[in-house]
């Protein structure tokens, strides 16, 4: 039989397989050719009186150009799109030729924002992009794809600030704990083409968005900085935030020239009625991919949430709770004292976090209901968060799925029989291929491994101390709990695992 481990991985791959860009893209996506051409999106129809262009930025935006041109073919004038350093290279290494361009493409590819940071390369791309939108005539469709990682690529600060104030600005930031939310607001209001800036550009021609999203609850003006969305966000939302990380009284003076010229209340809204967003692919839906999956493996499967964000020492907390029930459960004893005050705990850490969307009552009483006879499977995606401490290498993935280890490691030691007689995989990654600066996309826990590494006298509260968890699980069997999948060409942020089986 097929291992834990085993399942947990191949819930991943099926999750992200069914958010790759040419599968997504075709199901969303036709031309209709006959009589007056049409582009018709989810149902929607849009003709296309003239000249069809695409211009597209993000980590999985070369896979999604290349289904885009095959869909659109003689109809397709031109096209820019910005993508990451590097990724023809890694594809065709890779063997996936199905998201390189055809050698007679109409698409001008430029890549740029080596290690997801805003560039020359990348700036060269945003002008070029911003050039032709500018070009564009009532008559002209514009299709833009959007996925995650399309921040770095488009970047256009407002002058007189240079990139690499922006950037270093943007650095600071990340490095004082600032959520990705906060980091597009900031980058937004500094931004010629975000905040609905590409949008504004190519007016008055028909704008169409496809977007991969990467962001918690979709938001279209926070996903790649919303370049096609018109920004719910004020001058004010941005000084609140550099307030909030004592940031406003080192900034450069390009910044506050910028910042002090902006009107300080939202524009009037605009008018948007040229522009149609529609997300065509998501966390959620990567997760209802493996939820299906799970349930042919046998697993009583339950979905919690697609939007789990929070420091990544919370969050880890608040999954051992979870398997700690699970394992009560099992044992027979989830209605007792212990399972109280694990649906206790859940509850505080839950509002603790703040999860949006999340309704763990009713996910706990979903709970309730699972009989001991089949093994469970509890899935969820979002963003976490790490506060950099140490100087180690790892990533978010790995260090939560070396806490959620810990965690359960010393609730067996503190509780024994009842949680000792479950076995458990624990498997957090991120659905692009990437975790960090490592090769890994993640990794696979359990507290078998935690004991493991104890008995061989490493201290695993250090390598979390120093944010080490790459080198951490280096250590095993050559490596073999790192999930390593290579790049995906997708990116709908990360998805976890939790199976847990009665021995």
């Amino acid at each position: 039989s097929m291992s834990l481990r085993e399942h947990a991985l191949s819930l991943f791959r099926s999750a992200v397989g069914t958010v790759r860009p040419a599968p997504m893209l075709k199901s969303a996506v036709k031309l209709q050719r006959d009589g007056c051409p049409q582009l018709l999106v989810k149902g929607r129809a849009f003709p296309v009186k003239r000249d069809l262009y695409l211009v597209g930025f993000g980590k999985a935006v070369l896979g999604m150009a290349a289904a885009a041109e095959e869909i659109l073919g003689e109809h397709l004038v031109r096209g820019i799109i910005n993508v990451p350093l590097g990724i023809q290279n890694s594809l065709q290494r890779a063997g996936m030729q199905e998201m390189l361009l055809k050698p007679h493409s109409k698409i001008q590819v430029i890549e740029g924002a080596k290690n997801n940071l805003p560039d020359r390369e990348a700036l060269k791309g945003a002008v070029a992009i911003r050039e032709l939108a500018e070009g564009l005539t009532a008559d002209d469709l514009l299709l833009v794809l959007i996925s995650g990682g399309g921040s770095a690529l488009l970047p256009a600060p407002i002058p007189p600030i240079l990139l690499e104030e922006k950037e270093k600005l943007t650095k600071t930031l990340a490095s004082r704990g600032a959520a990705i939310q906060e980091l597009n607001i900031v980058r937004k209001t500094l931004s010629l083409l975000k905040g609905g800036g590409l949008a504004r550009f190519a007016y008055p021609a028909q704008v169409v968005s496809l977007i991969l999203s990467d962001v918690i609850g979709d938001p279209l003006d926070i996903i790649a900085s919303g370049p096609t969305a018109a920004s719910s966000h004020s001058i004010q939302d941005c000084l609140q935030i550099l307030t909030k990380y004592n940031l406003l009284q080192s900034l450069p003076e390009s910044v506050e020239t910028v910042l002090s010229h902006s009107p300080t209340e939202p524009a009037a809204p605009e008018d948007y009625s040229h522009v149609c967003n529609v997300i065509i692919g998501s966390n959620t839906l990567a997760l209802d991919e493996a939820k299906r999956e799970a349930e042919g493996l046998g697993y009583a499967t339950l979905i919690l949430s697609a939007a789990i964000c929070g420091e990544v020492g919370r969050v880890a907390a608040l999954y051992c709770q979870l398997v700690r029930l699970g394992c009560l459960g099992f044992a027979g004893l989830g209605e007792g004292p212990q399972g109280d005050e694990a649906r206790g705990n859940l509850l505080q850490l839950a509002a603790e976090l703040d999860i949006p969307g999340l309704n763990l009552a009713k996910f706990l009483q979903a709970m309730r209901g699972l009989g001991p006879e089949r093994p469970v499977c509890i899935l969820a995606g979002g963003e976490t968060t790490v506060r950099l401490r140490g100087a180690g290498k790892g990533g978010r993935n790995q260090e939560l799925a070396l806490r959620v280890g810990l965690g359960l490691h010393r609730a067996q030691a503190a509780e024994g029989r009842s949680l000792t007689r479950c076995d458990v995989v624990f498997l957090s990654g991120g659905t692009d291929g990437q975790d960090g600066p490592t090769e890994a996309a993640g990794a696979f826990c359990s507290p078998e491994l935690v004991r493991e590494a104890l008995r061989d006298g490493l201290d695993v509260e250090a390598f979390l101390s120093n944010n080490d968890s790459y080198t951490f699980f280096s250590q095993f069997q050559g490596g073999r709990h790192l999930l390593v999948t290579g790049l995906t060409g997708t990116n709908v942020m990360d998805i976890q695992v939790i199976l847990i089986r009665a021995m």
